[in-house]
């Protein structure tokens, strides 16, 4: 635990940790706590030299809770690791996974409560990933406008996310598709946060299609071009990125082609749905 170091990234989100191994120190209740308590502060944490088998990768994972599936991969056809998504990009690769600003599966009726990347293969440049604290990016808007969007709902879609790589929802499938409030309150701390996302979000409920794109545009340019928002992770082979998905939208840039990118993320299963700030997440 003497060997524990925690760094800030940057003054708004994100962390490394050094000085542990995630093969043999999660036994350690003190260095769990420290972690559990630096994931509530920073939301993002970078683990460096990891080098997990697939099963103390899951682990670490059901250190938070029971792992979430994939919609991807809940099918009865699916033949690979149900609690493993794999990520794989190379020359081949026509879209990149997670090129959009977006928290991992919003369309869920419990969305997941955070994610974590190992990475096998990292490019030699480029590849890295994009964080952002939707706590700031609520409580950095107007007055005026928070009060507007306090209360109102929007539709999360897969079907939306789907579309984005170029293809077309299969007919008989069910895609999972809910309803969240736009403004959220994290069920640890209490602290509301901004909960839409162009990756999955369609519209807002009540609201004439004009009117909710242009107030979920708004939306998505304030997180998106807003630096003091965000932070920026680099990636290395042995590098473990767990996150916040509660709180935290991520956005992986893709500007290493013919590069591969190679990776496996375990993801907690959250078990209550995004709320409003008159009830509990």
């Amino acid at each position: 635990m003497n060997d524990l170091m925690i760094e800030a990234i940057t003054p708004s989100v994100g962390a490394e940790i050094r000085g542990i191994d995630l093969r043999t120190q999660l036994c350690d209740a003190d260095v769990v706590s420290a972690i559990k308590q630096a994931f509530l502060d920073h939301h993002v944490l970078v683990f460096r030299d990891q080098d997990l088998t697939r099963d103390q990768h899951k682990d670490f994972g059901r250190l938070f809770g029971p792992l979430h599936i994939h919609p991807t991969q809940r099918g009865d056809d699916y033949q690979g690791d149900r609690e493993v998504f794999p990520i794989e990009v190379d020359e081949t690769t026509v879209l990149n996974n997670g090129g959009l600003w977006h928290s991992d599966v919003s369309c869920d009726e419990m969305p997941p409560l955070g994610s974590m990347l190992l990475l096998k293969e990292a490019p030699a440049q480029g590849g890295d990933t994009l964080f952002a604290n939707m706590h700031l990016a609520y409580e950095t808007l107007s007055e005026p406008i928070r009060a507007m969007i306090d209360g109102l709902e929007a539709v999360h879609d897969r079907r939306q996310d789907i579309r984005h790589y170029g293809l077309e929802p299969r007919a008989g499938v069910d895609y999972p598709k809910h309803v969240h409030p736009l403004v959220v309150v994290h069920p640890e701390t209490g602290r509301k946060l901004l909960f839409v996302n162009p990756a999955f979000t369609t519209g807002i409920e009540g609201l004439a299609d004009r009117e909710s794109r242009a107030i979920l545009q708004m939306l998505y340019e304030h997180t998106a071009i807003n630096p003091s928002l965000q932070c920026r992770v680099r990636w290395e082979p042995g590098t473990l990125t767990f996150w916040d998905n509660r709180c935290v939208q991520h956005y992986a840039v893709w500007d290493y082609r013919p590069q591969r990118r190679v990776g496996e993320r375990v993801t907690i299963a959250s078990t209550v749905p995004p709320a409003g700030h008159t009830n509990a997440w």
